[in-house]
């Protein structure tokens, strides 16, 4: 059955196909199949031998900040320490008693060296609804005072953090024989450095005139 179709696009031929179906096909005479994929354009993935020759992009660590190298290392003291737990409860049958002690510190500095790399990548948790709705003057002004109090709380947290130190003095940790303020020392490190990289955040935002509240679409690279 030959149907005619909208204006240019020729005329509609409706198929049954043979055997044990109910389905009906609208099969557009005379016109190509533009939304088709053509097969033989695309990038070829098997080779004639029949074995997938894929190549990985170049891995490029250049935009890697300085934080997540710092995170990095943590991280992997961190695994070093569980490992060692690990081997000598289930195979020298005598844990060391240090090794948890002494891991859960390493988190506190791998959670907190990584808090940095999320102020630098401008991608921690954040509501930009309301934003959706505001005026542009009003939405600038937002976001400014947003940019204000990020700061204002780092820097505040990493000022709380040195009186917290100066209390604590030679206070220290429970298993192992040293200061606790090693831990606060780096959780302070953090905290300073989630600053920094707030003011350099702020200043991106000033000079290119929008935020990721007002563009949650865009990342601290666009200008």
């Amino acid at each position: 059955m030959h149907a005619p179709g909208p204006s240019g696009l020729g005329t509609f031929k409706w198929v049954e196909p043979k055997g044990p179906t109910f389905e009906v096909f609208c099969v557009l005479e005379g016109q190509p199949m533009s939304n088709t994929p053509d097969l033989d354009a695309m990038p070829k993935v098997m080779g004639d031998d029949g074995q997938f020759h894929a190549v990985d992009e170049e891995v490029d660590l250049s935009g890697t900040p300085i934080e997540a190298w710092v995170a990095l290392g943590f991280f992997w003291l961190l695994g070093a320490t569980v490992f060692y737990q690990f081997f000598t409860r289930y195979v020298l049958n005598n844990s060391a008693s240090w090794t948890e002690e002494i891991a859960r510190y390493f988190l506190i500095a791998v959670v907190f060296t990584g808090a940095a790399i999320g102020v630098a990548k401008n991608n921690h948790i954040q509501v930009d609804f309301f934003f959706r709705f505001m005026p542009s003057w009003m939405s600038r002004v937002m976001t400014t005072l947003v940019d204000i109090l990020r700061v204002a709380f780092f820097v505040a947290a990493t000022f709380l953090t040195w009186q917290m130190m100066q209390k604590l003095g030679s206070y220290k940790m429970t298993i192992v024989d040293l200061p606790m303020n090693l831990v606060y020392g780096v959780v302070m490190a953090g905290f300073a450095a989630m600053s920094l990289r707030a003011m350099w955040v702020m200043k991106i935002h000033w000079q290119r005139g929008f935020t990721v509240l007002e563009r949650p679409e865009s990342e601290m690279t666009d200008r």
